[in-house]
């Protein structure tokens, strides 16, 4: 195993999920092909840093409900709302769309409609109101937010670009290395929670097929809603546990 592309690929994953700084990469970067297996470990980051805002504000006296709006703000912050807007797109060229090229020419409009802020408003308040109904601790931010990039890693090894051009299909094709990282993120959800997993794979799979069905197949923005959706649904699964 080269320690040194490993190491670039993980920087390259943190660059296109989050508004990290990772250093330089150098003159040889990665395929984002090659990159995809790291989506999960940067979830690990993600769901600690999210997990953090929501401490530090229930350490300084915030109620549940408080402490979850804060940590809503704290992701959105670290990941530049990339999923957020990845979903009012996906909602607006779905909602929207009369056809796959119609679908796609809103979708990659900058512009958000109202199908976008109708699904960004309810699925972020769900996402508030199950963390301060969850009460979770360190391991379920940390566990719905790499379960919830496992679940973009397996849209984007099950669909084809639906595109032409943009990310999807650059990072085009299957790795193995991702699907290794798959099956072990699916083994430490099913002892974590199994609900929470069930969760996440209907809705997974429910976008994915809304996906294939209107626009032959994922884009950026179809990744994102995955994300976002998927995470919702795990921390409505903990939270009615």
């Amino acid at each position: 195993m080269n320690l040194r592309a490993r190491v670039a690929e993980l920087q390259l994953a943190v660059m296109l999920l989050t508004r990290l700084p990772a250093g330089r990469i150098g003159d040889d970067p990665p395929t984002m092909l090659a990159a995809r297996w790291a989506f999960v470990p940067v979830g690990a980051l993600v769901g600690a840093l999210t997990w953090l805002v929501f401490s530090l504000a229930e350490a300084v006296g915030a109620s549940d409900q408080i402490s979850a709006l804060l940590a809503l703000g704290g992701l959105a912050l670290v990941t530049g709302a990339l999923h957020f807007d990845g979903l009012a797109d996906f909602a607006d060229g779905h909602g929207g769309g009369r056809d796959k090229a119609h679908a796609l020419e809103i979708m990659h409009d900058s512009r958000i409609g109202s199908y976008g802020v109708v699904a960004v408003g309810v699925v972020a308040a769900l996402w508030a109101v199950s963390v301060a109904e969850a009460d979770p601790g360190f391991w379920a931010f940390v566990g719905a937010a790499m379960l919830s990039r496992a679940a973009m890693v397996a849209v984007q090894e099950s669909l084809v670009p639906a595109r032409a051009d943009g990310l999807g299909r650059s990072a085009a094709g299957r790795s193995k290395a991702a699907r290794g990282v798959l099956v072990a993120a699916a083994v430490v959800a099913l002892v974590f929670s199994p609900w929470a997993l069930l969760a996440c794979a209907l809705v997974t799979f429910a976008i994915g097929w809304l996906a294939w069905r209107k626009i032959g197949g994922q884009t950026g923005d179809v990744l994102g809603a995955v994300q976002l959706v998927s995470e919702t649904a795990i921390w409505v699964a903990l939270a009615c546990l």
